[in-house]
């Protein structure tokens, strides 16, 4: 194993504490409990958005802190749920009096421990709700979850549901819109090669020189199918097919396309990848209208690449469109 790290018991807190120095602009980073939070707090009645998971997706979820995403993220240990203890006072730290909406990713662990630190936030008098992602279409039976996985339509629901709290929106429109993302996104992602995860020292699975995991999960978990090597149109295809049939696009409909880097992949792989992508929507008839490209939630160091949809409609694309300021997503 090779990677840029001290104890790998302290990749998470050094991590974490090297972010809040480069972006203390945007954030403010407390360690004990590991958790970051938006640089001035939130603006007084305003709903708070939270979200965090485990380390190692990076810029998922702390790079998505700051105006009009997130209010707080709490980073748990690599690839593992934050403790409720650390869900709490990020939900303290967020609550601004208007209530709280916290996107978690559907996945056991988070699941729990997110709803159980929202009832010791209730018993604070804090109104906290949830939303469940579950975007990923490459889970049929699924050992590590209870339904479909949340993967990279997380980003979406993030930016979208943080510009409705941003305009003044209340918790029940915050959280009706985020579900509506949820609704209306999906995703399927491959890996080239397998993550270190750095506590384990050792890949998390093993793929040969000419295999592809077709549908792999964020933490390593195993796809649909592993294939042999192919073109990156045929395994984009493979990627997007699925996607806009789950979805049920038709023609005239709008989209957000997203292609997603799992850490490892190039940008000019990833640009080859939406390249096909966006002519397989076209030759559907449904319009990209929205684009996004690069690196949002990773997989540690894995090569590969996933392919987001969401299906838009007038008030999605401009809660899109709305001012985000976040280390990691800004215009």
């Amino acid at each position: 194993m090779k990677k840029l790290i001290n104890d790998p018991q302290d990749v998470v807190a050094e991590s974490v504490e090297g972010f809040g120095l480069a972006h203390a602009d945007v954030v403010r980073v407390q360690l004990d409990p590991v958790l970051v939070t938006r640089a001035g707090g939130t603006v007084a009645g305003k709903v708070g958005l939270v979200s965090g998971g485990g380390s190692g997706h990076e810029p998922l979820h702390a790079g998505f802190v700051g105006v009009g995403m997130l209010d707080a993220a709490v980073p748990g240990q690599v690839f593992t749920s934050p403790t409720p203890d650390q869900i709490l006072p990020a939900l303290a730290a967020a609550d601004a009096g208007a209530g709280i909406l916290m996107v978690v990713k559907n996945y056991t662990g988070d699941v729990l421990n997110f709803e159980t630190a929202a009832e010791l936030a209730d018993a604070d008098g804090i109104t906290v709700r949830h939303v469940v992602v579950n975007d990923d279409v490459a889970v049929e039976d699924s050992l590590y979850t209870a339904g479909r996985r949340g993967v990279a339509g997380t980003v979406a629901v993030e930016k979208i549901a943080g510009a409705a709290a941003e305009r003044g929106d209340g918790l029940d429109a915050v959280a009706a819109v985020a579900q509506r993302v949820v609704d209306n996104v999906r995703t399927m992602g491959l890996a080239l090669t397998a993550c270190t995860v750095p506590h384990v020292g050792r890949p998390s699975f093993d793929l040969g020189d000419d295999e592809i995991e077709i549908g792999i999960g964020i933490h390593g978990e195993p796809g649909r199918h592993r294939v042999g090597l192919e073109s990156a149109d045929a395994l984009t295809e493979k990627l997007l097919t699925p996607v806009a049939d789950d979805l049920g696009l038709t023609g005239g409909e709008r989209v957000l396309l997203l292609v997603n880097g799992m850490g490892g992949t190039p940008a000019s792989e990833l640009y080859v990848v939406y390249r096909r992508a966006r002519a397989l929507l076209e030759e559907r008839g449904v319009e990209v209208t929205r684009s996004l490209v690069g690196n949002y939630v990773t997989s540690l160091e894995m090569q590969g690449a996933s392919v987001t949809v969401l299906r838009l409609d007038d008030e999605l694309t401009t809660l899109w469109d709305a001012p985000v300021h976040t280390a990691a997503l800004r215009w």
